[in-house]
């Protein structure tokens, strides 16, 4: 996809720090909003242009929560764009940096991953002349702050860049409401704030989302996450099994002895994935508990005799999937980040690429009852979770492995964007 022009919001951040610009005196840029509004790349390209404007034999910063999720999200697309600008950018995988020269200048750019607390020992020690965060909602408080305090080069500017969470969140407290006193602009996006985006596009976006994932990520609020956490579905959109063949069979495992046992059966038809049996064991509510040979029994009677590709099991339970190994099954390990495995579930729900069958009664009992914890925190109430879990562990883990289900747009520089690049690089 080629941006034939920018909009005023994305304009503003390529500029926001030329000599000419009644921003250019602050301390730092704030962007945050919705999904796919063309805020990350723009950020991207303004970063790069102003410390290549400004400086000559610095270091920045360019950080991600994960330094493969930073190369996904940003300089997979910002490096092509930056060269077909005139800009000579050497990226150095293995030592996790990038070496850009521009007009007979040369800066480093080091990439650092944010993914927990200890990764603010990644950063310490190092002297930089400004910083990028990308996902800045997504990193540990302390990992931020670290990179902050190594912008000490006279200056140095701070670039932070997220989608929106909740409104008890620190940085929104500590940042967005106080951008005016950290002398810092702030820039809110909304989806239609992106120009590469047709009206279909729109409305397909705004279909995948509801409640306050619609208002974070289409409308580019700060809400709180309350009710039903899947509070779109309700059971007409469930379906009978539908007539074979499959295509493709898995099966998902939330594993439980005190707690219920939940397992999911999925077959692939069509491209869209149908759940269409399940086990489900509340030893509370059956007066014993299972070993985890009964479960593998149940787990085979449920596959019966089909050949399924993966067998997707709560990472923490060691012990059922070793005996799931020994039994000859396909285990996998899922992947258990709880909010953003929920907001892809819920999308495979809206869009109809995954479907609950009508006999699977306690996926959809729990639907009806899966809801956010009261209080401001993004966490689901551990009740009625057995199945929920499950069937998330499948949306993450399997069902949206294929990378033609996920929305890509790059950015190309056309000759009818008129925004002054060589002007930007001007002393």
């Amino acid at each position: 996809m080629r941006i034939e022009r920018f909009s005023p919001k994305q304009l503003k951040v390529l500029t926001w720090h030329s000599p000419s610009s009644p921003y250019a005196s602050l301390d730092a840029i704030i962007c945050d909003g919705a999904v796919r509004s063309g805020k990350t790349m723009c950020m991207g390209l303004s970063f790069i242009i102003w410390a290549m404007r400004c400086f000559d034999g610095e270091r920045f910063g360019l950080c991600g929560k994960t330094i493969v999720s930073l190369r996904r999200n940003l300089l997979d697309e910002l490096l092509p764009s930056l060269r077909s600008l005139g800009f000579a950018c050497c990226d150095k995988v293995s030592k996790n940096r990038v070496v850009v020269e521009f007009g007979g200048r040369r800066n480093t750019f080091y990439l650092f991953g944010g993914r927990d607390e200890s990764s603010r020992a990644l950063i310490q020690g190092v002297t930089l002349a400004g910083v990028l965060l990308d996902e800045v909602a997504l990193m540990p408080r302390s990992f931020v702050e670290q990179a902050i305090a190594r912008c000490s080069v006279e200056g140095a500017k701070l670039w932070f860049n997220c989608n929106p969470e909740s409104p008890s969140h620190w940085f929104y407290r500590e940042w967005i409401l106080k951008a005016r006193e950290r002398r810092a602009l702030y820039i809110r996006f909304k989806m239609s704030d992106n120009p590469t985006l047709s009206k279909r596009m729109l409305e397909r976006y705004s279909r995948m989302y509801s409640g306050a994932f619609y208002r974070r990520f289409v409308l580019g609020e700060w809400v709180q996450a309350e009710g039903r956490v899947y509070d779109f579905f309700d059971e007409s959109m469930a379906a009978d099994v539908p007539d074979g063949p499959f295509e493709r069979y898995a099966v998902s495992c939330d594993y439980g002895t005190v707690n219920p046992a939940s397992f999911g059966l999925w077959a692939e038809k069509g491209g869209v994935w149908y759940r269409i049996d399940e086990f489900y064991f509340d030893s509370r509510r059956e007066g014993r508990q299972m070993t985890d040979g009964e479960y593998v029994s149940e787990l085979i009677r449920l596959i019966a005799h089909r050949k399924v590709e993966a067998v997707i099991v709560d990472p923490s339970a060691a012990s059922f999937m070793e005996a799931l190994s020994r039994a000859g099954l396909p285990v996998m390990k899922a992947k258990n980040d709880v909010l953003s495995g929920i907001r892809l579930t819920a999308e495979l729900l809206r869009t109809g690429r995954l479907v609950i069958c009508r006999n699977c009664a306690d996926t959809l009992r729990e639907l009806s009852l899966y809801c956010w914890e009261p209080g401001g925190a993004d966490r689901p109430l551990k009740q009625n979770d057995h199945a929920m879990d499950d069937m998330r562990y499948f949306a993450a883990s399997f069902a949206a492995a294929k990378p033609a289900s996920l929305a890509v747009c790059s950015v190309s520089r056309s000759p009818s964007n008129n925004t002054g690049w060589r002007s930007l690089m001007e002393k």
